[in-house]
């Protein structure tokens, strides 16, 4: 029994073919054209190229289920021939009306909320001249799949405003947008249909395999990295700071950016703040991070207390946005500074995951890294300091491998079990 997974990312699509253990048998990536990173069509034809390149290690038809992740907060305007109009990327801000008009209505505490809001831009796009229909990324590629309408997951579906405790959309999502424009929302990697021939003949897919929805990308990166047990944590350090931790109970503040997604009948609480990488790369060019990390002391702290941001205002683990960046003083020893800015980034990280706690999640027992501080040995050794508690490397930090094991879950649901 194998599985497909597909990670649609910022720069570029992944694919992955696990075998029934959830070990990856084979992989291809693909960037975007510089300049097509919002072209629906650029997605697609990254996909097609993926798996040619993934079918010269092994063979795609091999796998009786796909699913497909997506970048969260990414949209695609359709026409009535299901045809993409427009996208909006998770990052572009919303125009000031809309997310005025989606802080009237929605809940404190809802994701839906803020700058960036992919409801607020939704509704933009709503009003374009023949949208009919509105879908996440991972709805609309997942679609070109098995030929059907769009369908979304609770996942994806969150931040556009679905209610995954009640597991519908919420009454107060009408007063800012036409509900009939939104997709059907399925729990991730529920079946939503099977590959049809058309797409089998042109993706080199079996006809027939199982179809099942997919989630975010951070998700699916949490499902690649290991953790499966209440209180274990996954941080993404890559250009921002990510942090996810398995519960068994939802938590939410829109004081603190923290909201949860429902995954494998467990909840993902976390957040994201605007501190990592992008912060550090502003002072130092990466060689130069790797040649000075190497003559830290992390056990012995900088004392300074820096909050590393690139601009004023944060998200997450509290929701401000004016609040200002504190890189001062700077000391004249470049490696005392870098630790500085190290030691501010952990402890941001290590107020996420409190946070967490204090709202009801399970308190951290250990912490999984994925992006590329990972491979920071002085930074980890820093973070096992402040957060205290073992830092450990992920099992895998490739998405389209937490995709993929989410489609493997999936159709282990819908195939009948064995005779006795």
């Amino acid at each position: 029994m194998r599985a497909l997974g597909i990670d649609c990312g910022t720069s570029g699509l992944r694919a992955a073919l696990i075998d029934a253990a959830g070990e990856s048998i084979a992989q291809a990536a693909v960037r975007y054209a510089t300049g097509s990173e919002r072209d629906p069509q650029a997605w697609a034809r990254a996909l097609r190229e993926a798996l040619a390149l993934l079918a010269r290690e092994a063979d795609p038809a091999s796998a009786a289920a796909v699913a497909i992740d997506g970048t969260s907060g990414t949209l695609v305007a359709l026409g009535e021939d299901g045809a993409p109009l427009a996208a909006s990327l998770y990052d572009e801000r919303a125009e000031a009306d809309d997310v005025a008009a989606v802080a009237a209505v929605a809940p404190a505490d809802s994701p839906a909320r803020g700058a960036t809001s992919p409801l607020a831009r939704a509704r933009a796009l709503a009003r374009r001249a023949g949208v009919v229909r509105l879908a996440h990324q991972a709805d609309w590629l997942a679609a070109l799949l098995h030929g059907g309408e769009p369908v979304a997951d609770e996942n994806n579906a969150l931040k556009t405003g679905y209610d995954p405790l009640s597991r519908r959309w919420p009454a107060w999502v009408a007063r800012v947008l036409d509900p009939a424009l939104l997709p059907r929302v399925v729990p991730a990697g529920g079946p939503i249909g099977t590959v049809a021939h058309r797409a089998a003949r042109e993706m080199g897919l079996r006809a027939g395999a199982v179809v099942v929805a997919g989630t975010t990308d951070s998700c699916a990166a949490f499902l690649a990295a290991g953790a499966t047990e209440p209180g274990e944590g996954v941080t993404s350090l890559g250009s921002t700071l990510a942090v996810k931790l398995l519960s068994l109970v939802p938590v939410a503040d829109g004081a603190r950016g923290v909201y949860s997604h429902r995954l494998a009948g467990a909840w993902l609480a976390g957040g994201a703040s605007n501190t990592g990488g992008a912060v550090l790369a502003r002072f130092f060019d990466p060689e130069t991070i790797a040649h000075i990390s190497a003559r830290l002391d992390p056990a012995r702290p900088s004392g300074l207390d820096y909050y590393p941001l690139l601009a004023p205002g944060e998200r997450f683990p509290r929701h401000d946005p004016t609040l200002a960046p504190r890189l001062t003083p700077r000391p004249a020893d470049d490696a005392l500074f870098l630790q500085g800015l190290l030691e501010g980034i952990a402890r941001i990280e290590a107020e996420g995951y409190r946070a967490l706690a204090e709202l009801g999640a399970p308190a951290l027992r250990c912490v999984r890294t994925t992006g590329g501080g990972a491979r920071n040995p002085a930074w980890t050794a820093i973070r096992a300091r402040i957060l205290g508690v073992p830092v450990l490397p992920a099992a895998c930090e490739e998405a389209a491998v937490g995709a993929a094991r989410l489609a493997l879950a999936g159709l282990r649901r819908t195939s009948p079990p064995p005779p006795a």
